[in-house]
């Protein structure tokens, strides 16, 4: 055989597929004891902790989030993006034997996967690369989240049915240019179906878009949708500071 027949006869490479992410949502609360503490153990627990954060960006993508005042028994959430979970495994180990670990409570956590979006073909948001498999995240000072599960009807339903609701559903979103949406999976992962988690720095836009949202009919379809957490962005260092 020629080198040409070769050639002809080797087949084509298969496009190489785009890694998608594990996103996990974690939440804690601090015990008000550790205030009583001398300010020698509060200022290694404030400092541990941030090193922790520190070195663990090198592997994944970490956004702080405070959640001090605006949700009872939550005081602060990290925002965890990367590509396997054992990473996020060892941090969460580190942080529970570190000196603020001891006194370290988790309310929630919410484990997704970033995916092809089945109802969204074209529109894109800034950050959101590859139809929604990378998310490049942090940049709004505030982040509401939240799990969602929908009706087993829903499901039932025709796709063109289900991508005709969709779309009055996007229109909406459309509207509302300062709010971007991450929508991540979590089916057979975690009790929810989705988490989606809202960026922007203009929380009446939010209210906005979710009360008009309310008013279209694939939200008819919706069984869960809350525990709902208002986050605003800051930095690990402040966030501990105002703790304790």
């Amino acid at each position: 055989m020629t080198i040409t027949e070769q050639a002809a006869e080797k087949k084509p490479e298969a496009p190489k597929a785009v890694a998608r992410q594990y996103v996990n949502f974690i939440f804690y609360n601090i015990d008000r004891a550790l205030r009583f503490e001398s300010e020698e153990v509060r200022s290694q627990a404030r400092t541990e902790f941030g090193d922790i954060v520190d070195r663990y960006r090198k592997q994944f993508q970490i956004h702080t989030y405070s959640t001090l005042g605006v949700k009872a028994g939550i005081d602060f959430m990290l925002w965890r993006i990367g590509y396997e979970i054992e990473p996020m495994e060892m941090m969460t180990s580190e942080i529970g034997k570190s000196v603020l670990g001891r006194h370290l409570n988790v309310p929630a956590s919410y484990l997704a996967m970033t995916k092809h979006s089945t109802y969204v073909e074209e529109h894109v948001h800034e950050g959101q690369e590859g139809r929604r498999l990378r998310i490049v995240a942090g940049k709004s000072k505030y982040l509401f989240v939240y799990p969602f599960v929908k009706t087993r009807p829903w499901y039932m339903l025709p796709m063109p049915e289900r991508q005709r609701m969709m779309n009055s559903h996007i229109a909406i979103g459309h509207k509302y240019p300062t709010v971007k949406i991450n929508t991540t999976y979590s089916f057979g992962l975690d009790d929810q179906e989705f988490v989606v988690a809202f960026e922007t720095d203009s929380p009446p836009d939010f209210l906005d878009l979710v009360q008009e949202l309310r008013e279209t009919e694939a939200s008819s379809y919706t069984l869960r949708d809350t525990p709902m957490y208002t986050c605003r962005r800051q930095e690990i260092g402040e966030i501990l500071n105002a703790l304790m």
